[in-house]
Order: C-alpha cells, then sequence, then structure tokens
C-alpha cells in the first residue's frame, strides 16, 4: 500500500503544491522562491528518506512570511494524508543531530493531537539570505498543526544560525522517518491502547 499524500492550497497569497511519499528514496523537487527554506525542505526529505515535491508561489513582492506559513501548512496535510489511519507504524521517534557546533534534539509522537515545544538560542542572527530566522518556530507550528503530531524540539546550544536551523531539520527528517516507519512486529496494529490515533 502507497503512503502518498497530495495537497494543494491555494489563497490570493500564495498557490502551493505538496506531494510526499513517506516510503521513498529521498528524491526531493522544490521551489518555494525562498533559497534557504528550498535548502531546509531538501534536509527534510533526504534525511527523512520522503519523496518530496513542493511547487509555491507566494506574493514575495510583500515578504516571505506567507509562502513559508502556507508551504508548511500544506506540507503538515499532506504528511497526515500519507500517514493513513496509522496502523503498523512505530508512532514515536527521535533524534539528535550536530552540525558542527551547534545541536538539535527533536522528539515525536504522531498522536493525533497537536503539541510544539521548541527551544533554541537567543539572539541568533536575524536573516540567513531572505529567511528570517523567526520562522523556524512558525514552520513548525504550522506543520504541527496540520500534520495533528505532538512535536518537541530542543537546540540547546549553538552560535551559526544556518547551523542552528539546519540540524533542526536534520534531526525533524529522522524522527519524523523513524515514527512513521512500519513496525514488522506490529502489522495492522493501531499503537495506541484507544484502538485510534
Amino acid at each position: 500500500m502507497t503512503r502518498i499524500g497530495r495537497v494543494e492550497r491555494t489563497t490570493k497569497e500564495t498557490s502551493v503544491l505538496v506531494e510526499i511519499d513517506l516510503d521513498g528514496t529521498g528524491t526531493v523537487d522544490v521551489s518555494t522562491g525562498v533559497g534557504f527554506y528550498d535548502h531546509m525542505l531538501d534536509q527534510l526529505g533526504r534525511h527523512g528518506l520522503f519523496d518530496l515535491t513542493v511547487k509555491t508561489e507566494g506574493d514575495l513582492h510583500i515578504d516571505t512570511h506567507h509562502t513559508i506559513e502556507d508551504t508548511a501548512l500544506a506540507l503538515g496535510a499532506a504528511f497526515r494524508q500519507a500517514l493513513g489511519d496509522k496502523k503498523g507504524i512505530y508512532r514515536f521517534g527521535n533524534c539528535t543531530v550536530p552540525l558542527d557546533e551547534s545541536l538539535a534534539q527533536v522528539t515525536v509522537d504522531l498522536s493525533g493531537r497537536p503539541y510544539l515545544v521548541h527551544t533554541e538560542p537567543e539572539n541568533m542572527a536575524p536573516m540567513i539570505g531572505s529567511y528570517d530566522t523567526t520562522m523556524t518556530r512558525h514552520i513548525l507550528e504550522s506543520f504541527v498543526a496540520q500534520a495533528q503530531v505532538a512535536l518537541h524540539v530542543h537546540v540547546p546550544y549553538g552560535r551559526n544560525a544556518h547551523h542552528i536551523v539546519e540540524c533542526q531539520f536534520k534531526a525533524l527528517a529522522r524522527a519524523l522517518r523513524y515514527a512513521s516507519e512500519r513496525d514488522p512486529r506490529a502489522a495492522g496494529i493501531i499503537p495506541s491502547t484507544k484502538g485510534a490515533l
């Protein structure tokens, strides 16, 4: 059974297409018009081994906010769609990723309940190219709201803004990969005492 999610989202501000295959090989085709964000989505697909297509056209003449936010919302919805009934998945995943002087610790529960805990060093550089570094938390908030997952992201230290953000996306990719993979011992079983996620 394929686990593919496809979401199209069109507003007066953006037009977004996201397609994700949870059982892919890390093939990524991403274009949002925000270079660093494209780089982060590439990390998500490659390290999660998700085949990921993202095509976003947004009102970049205003700023990058709507483009980044709406892409994250569509990505979360596509991820949730691809999970299907969640039978046989591990459900929980965690990963710790270093990137030179920075470290990210990510834990996820594909619980059906959206919740985000996010900490990162204060006083980071405000911009990475055209990417506003305060958007990282908002990306995670938007993804969590639509994916309906509980996500804890903690960066206890780091200096370089590029490294701080990138290690979060790499760790998120791996945690989502581990949580969404099929557990051969639990085929057909929903991993919850409630019987539903």
